[in-house]
């Protein structure tokens, strides 16, 4: 099951107590203090896993805590610390504190780590008390509390090129087509209804992430459809492919009303989505007669105009490669030292 928010309450471990205790040795005729301090909780950790595309793992455990520290012992040895407590999440995943709305973090790139919650420091034992007028204190501190709070997790899927289209525009039919991935497709609205993602490979070992999100229809920032919920994941991308499929209503105003809910959802959540370049792709051109045009649209801001059938095959290529030069005109991509010119 696809889950891509989520709250967790998480505790670091808390420390170990110090140690009160006397050494009895040979040649040291009044001993003294050996109580050693206490080991440190562990923390709270994510870990970022390439391998993971949901949050489900957390969909029934909430509750996590790292582990204790050891108490300190007697010779002056200190306390084993407690063991961090790593949880694994998707690439894209942020972490909020759910009480005061702070972002504490977010993990894009594999294996990287960020700590919500901090381990309790171990205690002092009774041997760091000691001074010249104390040669035998039996003080000793306790462990200190690890960190608690609740998390949420959000998930923003990593892609480069996001699909846009309202509910059986062919996106996912586009995208089983172009990479490897197999979405649900039917010929019913609202057919997808979780992310995908597929990787589209080009000649001369060129590749990029594409996603397909669920459809948007007019009135989605009321709360109609699927609403808007699904837009987080296409925050990221560097360029958007809008779908206007020549069997459905008029595509001038199909494509105003889904700029119109991009806008919306920009205004509120993410001011960059409205600033991402798109193109618009006529899709189902297979419906058409030999020689038709598609209608006409103005999109003086798009940064191309394709004509595409994914089922017959055709257009998809220029497609591609225009998506292709568009990431590689980013700044994202100039900044990139390893992605080849096209």
């Amino acid at each position: 099951m696809f889950l891509d928010s989520v709250t967790i309450e998480v505790r670091g471990g808390r420390g170990g107590s110090g140690a009160e205790a006397f050494r009895r040795e040979k040649g040291v005729p009044r001993g003294g203090p050996s109580g050693g301090d206490g080991g440190r909780g562990g923390d709270v950790r994510l870990v970022a896993d390439p391998g993971l595309t949901t949050l489900s793992d957390y969909r029934y455990k909430r509750h996590y805590r790292a582990e204790r520290g050891m108490h300190g012992q007697g010779s002056n040895r200190t306390g084993r610390s407690g063991h961090d407590l790593d949880l694994r999440v998707p690439c894209g995943t942020i972490a909020v504190d759910d009480g005061s709305g702070e972002v504490l973090g977010e993990l894009l790139e594999a294996n990287e780590v960020l700590v919500i919650a901090l381990g309790g420091r171990g205690g002092r034992g009774n041997a760091r008390f000691t001074s010249p007028t104390r040669q035998a204190p039996r003080r000793w501190e306790p462990g200190g509390e690890g960190e608690e709070r609740r998390v949420r997790l959000e998930l923003k899927l990593l892609a480069d090129v996001g699909l846009v289209g309202e509910p059986n525009a062919g996106k996912s039919t586009l995208l089983a087509r172009v990479s490897h991935a197999r979405p649900k497709i039917a010929d019913y609205p609202f057919t997808t209804l979780t992310p995908n993602l597929g990787v589209v490979e080009l000649p001369g070992f060129r590749s990029f992430v594409v996603a397909d999100i669920p459809g948007i229809i007019e009135g989605a920032h009321e709360g109609k459809g699927l609403g808007h919920r699904f837009l987080r994941h296409i925050e990221r991308t560097r360029a958007l492919v809008i779908l206007l499929p020549v069997d459905g209503r008029d595509p001038a105003e199909t494509l105003a009303g889904l700029l119109d809910e991009l806008g919306r959802y920009a205004a509120i959540y993410a001011p960059g989505l409205a600033d991402l370049p798109y193109a618009v792709a006529f899709s189902k051109m297979d419906l058409r007669a030999p020689g038709d045009e598609p209608p006409a649209v103005e999109a003086p801001d798009a940064w191309g105009m394709y004509r595409v059938s994914a089922v017959a095959g055709e257009g998809l290529a220029e497609l591609l490669e225009g998506c292709w030069r568009q990431l590689a005109a980013s700044p994202a991509a100039a900044e990139s030292p390893d992605r080849e010119d096209p």
